[in-house]
This record gives C-alpha cells, sequence and structure tokens, in this order.
C-alpha cells in the first residue's frame, strides 16, 4: 500500500471514529424516550380532560345518539367525541370501549384521561363510561345531570365502577 492511500485510510478511520464519537455523546443531551412519551401522555391527557369539562352545561344526553351538531350524545358517543377532538378515534359504546387501550389494575392505578367503565343497570354489565379526571374524579355525561364531574368512589358510582382503560 502506497504512502497516500495509507494516510487517506487513516483519515477514513479517524473520521469515522470523530462521527461515532459525537453521535454518541449528541444522543446523552435528548431526553430519554421514556421521560418524553410521559409528557407527551400527561399534556395529551390534560387537553381530553380540558376539552371534555369545556362541555359542561352544553350536551343534551340522548340515549343512544350521537349528533355533534346539536351536542346531543350517549356516555360513549360523548366520550368518542372528546377523544376524536384530541386526535384519538375510539369506537362507539361503552362495551366497545372496553376493547381499547390496556386494561388498568385496580381504581387505585387509574392516570387522568383513562376511560372508566361502569355498571348502571344489568350488574357486571359494562353500559356507561366516562373519563378520569384524577383524585377519584370523572366527568361523564349522564341523564340526571348531562356533562358534569362525578366521584368516583362515593355515592352511586361507587359501587358500580367495573374497569377502567388506558390510551
Amino acid at each position: 500500500m502506497t504512502h497516500v492511500k495509507k494516510n487517506r485510510l487513516s483519515q477514513s478511520l479517524v473520521g469515522i471514529a470523530l462521527s461515532l464519537s459525537l453521535f454518541g455523546s449528541a444522543s446523552l443531551l435528548l431526553p430519554a424516550p421514556s421521560a418524553q412519551a410521559a409528557t407527551v401522555s400527561a399534556s395529551k391527557a390534560d387537553q381530553i380532560v380540558n376539552t371534555a369539562l369545556s362541555y359542561q352545561g352544553k350536551v343534551k344526553y340522548r340515549f343512544g345518539v350521537k349528533d355533534p351538531q346539536h351536542l346531543a350524545f350517549d356516555c360513549s358517543s360523548f366520550t368518542q367525541f372528546v377523544f376524536s377532538k384530541n386526535g384519538i378515534s375510539i369506537p362507539w359504546g361503552s362495551s366497545a370501549q372496553t376493547r381499547v387501550g390496556s386494561p388498568v389494575k385496580d381504581k387505585a392505578h387509574l392516570q387522568k384521561g383513562d376511560l372508566v367503565m361502569f355498571s348502571v343497570s344489568t350488574p357486571g354489565h359494562i353500559n356507561h363510561v366516562g373519563i378520569y379526571l384524577g383524585n377519584g374524579k370523572f366527568v361523564g355525561n349522564s341523564p340526571s345531570r348531562g356533562v358534569a364531574i362525578y366521584d368516583l368512589n362515593s355515592g352511586y358510582w361507587n359501587n358500580r365502577y367495573i374497569t377502567g382503560r388506558h390510551l
């Protein structure tokens, strides 16, 4: 090998080593993916909750109805509407919504923005859904109060909780 070729090869190897070194160093400056994902998730949860709360006093409850033009919804079409406003597609129907996302182990593991499912007629059969706000509260659309904040751990809803879903 000639002196010129050895010099070029040496320069190329040094350049590659330097590039790899800089690439590795630069990645240390970026936030860890899990921290970044958690921030995005928390931000999206806040947006979902804020969207849902913005419809208090504006939505009419109508069983089996999905009418965004007139703000008339049942419980699951309301959650579907709120999530769609935030770029997340979920099916209509409280039972169908139990198949989206991942299950939440128990009430203690609920996170803001999770779907919360209830049985309001047939015991053990999911037929109502809302959106968890945190601190044992959720927002939902019901025949008695429309879109309102409810307490998950006392009163009517306490013994009707079945499961939660994290999207």
